[in-house]
């Protein structure tokens, strides 16, 4: 079944937990964020810091996170890693900032990576709606930040990817971003009224390029080293909204191998939609790669499109690729009748390992 996109009532029912008002929200959600980022006490962190582990997986921390990193990657001047596992590598000790982030507060492997921080006797501050993080924060007395719940992990960037930035600026390591991210909330405003339902096709980026993602198989591509990690959330939110296989990469590094895949049966490469990000920051060198990779795939794919982030900051340029890819993956779930909130491989998965399911409450 394909929905016209442009019926905005059809769309509204199918989207149950109201995925697209949220996302509409993320101007009020980021404001919110940055002002409880901002009343976070790390004062029980004893420097010096030489390194920083982040603890998180899935849509909204793990995503966070990269964004965190990319967005930072020449001013931070300590290492910066995210820890998706269960365990903790050797290197973490007295001298490493921990930074917990579980939105339920439960994440299996977030938990027992915590305790592990906590017998390394780390520094450490979570941000969580709750769960077991919550308890071991408080039974610890470690530095905490609480954020809203009930709304999916994947839509809560706002709560996450500010308080990161919040205890690395509140610990010295980089400026203070207030005046980035009051553009970023603004330039979430003005795309808003470009990517929201009631904006027809012929003038909404984001449902044009859901309707030509529809019946290919997405391959998202962006530039290092600061555009790889949008890349990375837009194939994520693919799968997690859409209900989709998709891809990501970056350039250059995809010059050095995945692109000899190109040279596939014209039929295979057919059925993949390829979107490749560009940014104000792209060297020369960079916008030349990119220009060529489109050049030759409009050749040989389904189809191909080329995106340029908008907003004066880093910060904001980074989140109107974000914004974006939000938009065009709920709309590439509805354009097929899908509704986009339900996960239910990850409920599937969580049954099997026992551990609480996903659910997400309709906010009024």
């Amino acid at each position: 079944m394909r929905v016209n996109l442009d019926d905005a009532l059809t769309l509204q029912k199918l989207d149950t937990v109201r995925a697209l008002r949220d996302t509409d929200d993320y101007d009020k959600q980021f404001a919110e964020g940055w002002e409880l980022a901002s009343s976070l006490d790390v004062s029980s962190i004893k420097g010096p810091i030489e390194s920083v582990f982040v603890l998180g997986t899935g849509g909204g921390s793990a995503a966070s996170v990269n964004l965190v990193k990319s967005y930072l990657f020449d001013e931070l001047p300590i290492p910066i890693q995210l820890n998706q596992g269960y365990s903790l590598p050797a290197c973490v000790k007295e001298t490493t900032l921990v930074i917990v982030v579980s939105h339920s507060g439960n994440t299996q492997e977030v938990v027992s990576a915590y305790e592990q921080a906590i017998s390394a006797n780390a520094q450490i501050v979570a941000i969580t709606a709750g769960g077991k993080v919550l308890e071991l924060a408080r039974e610890h007395g470690h530095a905490h930040l609480l954020v809203p719940g009930g709304m999916m992990p994947r839509i809560v960037l706002g709560y996450i990817f500010l308080p990161i930035l919040a205890v690395l600026t509140k610990l010295g390591l980089v400026e203070d971003k207030s005046g980035e991210v009051t553009e970023t909330i603004s330039l979430f405003s003005k795309l808003r009224e470009l990517y929201h339902v009631q904006n027809p096709m012929a003038v909404n980026l984001a449902k044009q390029i859901a309707s030509e993602m529809d019946g290919l198989t997405p391959v998202i591509y962006g530039t290092l080293p600061f555009f790889d990690a949008p890349a990375w959330r837009w194939k994520n939110q693919l799968g997690e909204n859409s209900k989709v296989m998709a891809f990501w990469n970056a350039i250059p590094s995809l010059h050095h191998d995945e692109a000899v895949g190109w040279d596939a049966p014209a039929a295979m490469l057919k059925g993949f939609h390829f979107t490749l990000i560009r940014d104000a920051e792209d060297s020369d060198s960079m916008a030349k790669r990119v220009e060529i990779s489109a050049e030759i795939l409009r050749e040989r794919a389904g189809a191909v499109r080329v995106v340029h982030s908008q907003g004066a900051s880093r910060m904001a340029r980074l989140f109107s690729i974000v914004y974006l890819a939000d938009y065009v993956s709920l709309y590439t779930a509805l354009i097929r009748g899908v509704d986009p909130t339900p996960v239910e491989v990850i409920n599937l998965f969580k049954s099997k390992l026992g551990q609480p399911l996903v659910q997400v409450q309709v906010r009024p």
